[in-house]
């Protein structure tokens, strides 16, 4: 039977090397992005480096809750219809905002850093279980630790600072994470979070150059800063996925759920927030009320 797994905004940079690195252990990957033809050549390049294990393109705006919805109803279908199963799900999709704004009326780091992973989680969620032994993967960072750590509203008071504003999406989405994994123990469904470390990515060119994406404390230190975000953001891809590939194939997992796998590629101790059921109970209804799994 087909080791089989999904990945999205995986049509280049971290997304793209962990589609590849899922592909060279065997298999079959789709890759989820919003350009067709990056997608073509990214499943194209996967193809020709490992020809055994064909992967496969299916375009989504994971900024849309609505195309969330679709993707994970294609999904769904088309194991439903192949009968294989859905082995592994990476959530890789992220996004850093230097303005504010709002996407279906929600402030828009919440939607692609939270609920976008969130919601096509928990609609897939009876396919991974059905097709357990499965892995979910969401990509966290390190942004965590200098996030806003009240969950009240989807937007933390105070002045809007897209680095920090990341940060507290990813935080959510890693209390979901952690969450999840007890919610799912004895499913023979592991959930994971990966933390690739930064890289050089398209996410990062440009944005973390702009003192605005930061609060005024740390504006006032800002060489520094940006000389710390230059050196995280340096590395190459390839290595900022090897979080991810290993957490959704390394054997020595198997059995094991709610790790934070680090930027070393190892389990290391998530951030304590993360871990408190206060603030878990707090993103639950976030997302419950934001991203519902039925529509009307």
């Amino acid at each position: 039977m087909r080791k089989t797994a999904v990945v999205t905004a995986g049509t280049a940079g971290i997304g793209w090397e962990t589609a590849l690195g899922l592909a060279a252990a065997g298999h079959s990957v789709t890759v989820v992005g919003r350009n067709a033809d990056r997608g073509a050549r990214a499943v194209e390049r996967i193809n020709a480096a490992h020809p055994d294990h064909p992967a496969r393109f299916l375009p989504a705006d994971l900024a849309s809750l609505d195309e969330v919805r679709a993707l994970a109803d294609r999904i769904a279908s088309d194991h439903a219809a192949s009968g294989d199963p859905l082995t592994v799900l990476v959530n890789n999709v992220g996004a850093m905002f230097p303005d504010r704004r709002t996407l279906g009326g929600v402030e828009a780091s919440f939607v692609v850093n939270h609920l976008s992973p969130y919601l096509l989680t928990e609609l897939l969620l009876p396919t991974l279980t059905a097709g357990a032994p499965s892995r979910i993967v969401n990509v966290t960072s390190g942004a965590v630790g200098l996030a806003k750590r009240v969950f009240d509203a989807v937007e933390p008071p105070g002045g809007y600072y897209g680095f920090h504003w990341y940060g507290r999406a990813k935080l959510a989405n890693l209390a979901y994470t952690l969450d999840l994994a007890a919610r799912l123990d004895g499913t023979g469904v592991s959930v994971f979070a990966a933390d690739p470390g930064g890289a050089a990515t398209d996410m990062t060119d440009g944005t973390l150059t702009d003192p605005k994406i930061v609060s005024p404390a740390l504006r006032l230190l800002w060489p520094l800063v940006r000389r710390r975000f230059e050196r995280s953001t340096s590395g190459p891809a390839s290595v900022a996925a090897r979080p991810s590939i290993a957490a959704a194939t390394d054997r020595a997992l198997t059995g094991r759920t709610g790790l934070l796998i680090g930027a070393g590629a190892r389990p290391e101790p998530p951030i304590r927030t993360a871990t408190d059921p206060r603030v878990a109970d707090a993103v639950r209804r976030l997302s419950e009320r934001h991203a519902p799994l039925a529509t009307t």
